[in-house]
């Protein structure tokens, strides 16, 4: 048995054989540490006219819109084709799912929406004041060997801002909730325009979830670029490894924080967002190997059966699905209507599920259990 301290630390010295299919990510662009994390500037537009053109208030990197149709921008290339929005629509337990749409707008000019009622959000998460510096780059924290473990970037590294956590009085908006964990899910971030920058696309999200969905957070646990580069989604506690609280549970497992990606069904529910659209494209092969040894060590620590089928209780609310173990959004509208339907992960990314499942369990019985101690 492994120790607290090896899963705060990794087990980069193990001997662990891995299947080919998960052989180590090709190393990706490293994030400058100490490189300038800017202030994410925003200007709440409210309510827009539908089929005017509009210029925004400030430079773009993406828009955050609700109730729209269809959205069109224009560039220096001109107006492009109007598009339906697309996405993943997260909620917070007691909620129902939030289908408000971050579309990325580099190079933006104006923006046009078609729909009643549609609510925009302008948002740049790389042009303002200086807030802070970069933490660096490391290997994943979860006790994962060194062969097949992802380059992570911890909140610091990608450049949260903590304030978005907090009301103006300083006080939490949410209370920090831990859960037996009972399911993982897979998500795509859905965009359809591309990303050149996944960090300050992460920053976008986390601005949009966290501030303009009101969710308190960012609402995944773990993120997962085009490169294969892991990044922590939300707050668990002040150590270096994410989605687990600062204790076990009563039967000496982990316990997750909980989210905010699967409206009404989220606790003991671990969500994993890929970067991107897998609706006519699938992911890397270095993204698919992150998932994986994500999902495997997530599964080993957790002592879940990746190929088994959960009999899903909510804890808080007392909502049920009889879900596969490791699941998809999209499964979770099939296993209980409640939960909203989405496309999500697309349909790229959706028929790959089996395999995946069954490539996480040969590797989950390959990884070293952990055990937790009661304390720090």
């Amino acid at each position: 048995m492994i120790s607290r301290r090896s899963l705060l630390q990794g087990a980069t010295g193990l001997a662990v054989a891995a299947p080919l299919s998960l052989a180590a990510a090709r190393p990706a662009a490293a994030a400058a540490a100490g490189a300038s994390v800017p202030t994410t500037l925003s200007a709440r537009r409210g309510v827009v006219p539908s089929g005017v053109p509009i210029a925004p208030e400030l430079s773009l990197t993406h828009l955050s819109v609700a109730g729209a149709a269809s959205v069109r921008v224009r560039t220096r290339a001109g107006w492009q084709p109007w598009r339906t929005p697309s996405g993943c629509p997260g909620g917070r337990d007691g909620a129902a799912a939030q289908p408000r749409t971050l579309i990325p707008a580099a190079g933006v000019l104006d923006y046009e929406v078609r729909g009643d009622g549609v609510s925009v959000v302008e948002i740049n998460t790389m042009d303002g004041p200086k807030r802070t510096v970069a933490a660096p780059q490391t290997r994943l924290p979860m006790a994962v060997p060194r062969q097949m473990c992802p380059q992570y970037l911890s909140r610091a590294a990608w450049g949260a801002d903590e304030s978005y956590r907090f009301n103006p009085d300083g006080t939490p908006k949410l209370t920090l909730a831990f859960f037996k964990v009972q399911t993982l899910t897979v998500h795509h971030s859905g965009e359809d325009a591309p990303v050149a920058d996944p960090i300050a696309h992460v920053r976008g999200i986390y601005y949009a979830q966290a501030v303009t969905q009101d969710f308190g957070d960012i609402g995944y646990q773990l993120l997962i670029d085009a490169d294969g580069r892991v990044y922590e989604g939300a707050y668990s506690d002040p150590d270096t490894v994410p989605v687990f609280g600062p204790a076990p549970g009563a039967d000496r497992l982990p316990l997750a924080v909980n989210g905010a990606h699967v409206g009404g069904f989220n606790a003991g529910n671990v969500g994993i967002c890929m970067l991107g659209n897998f609706m006519k494209a699938p992911p890397t092969a270095a993204a698919l190997r992150s998932l994986k040894v994500i999902l495997a060590r997530l599964a080993a620590t957790t002592e879940l059966d990746p190929l088994a089928t959960t009999e899903y209780v909510n804890p808080i609310s007392g909502k049920k699905a009889t879900i596969a173990t490791i699941t998809t959004h999209q499964d979770w509208h099939r296993a209980n209507p409640d939960a909203g339907a989405t496309l999500c992960p697309g349909d790229q990314l959706y028929p790959l599920m089996p395999a995946i499942r069954k490539d996480v369990a040969d590797l989950a019985k390959r990884l070293p259990p952990i055990t937790v101690p009661t304390g720090r």
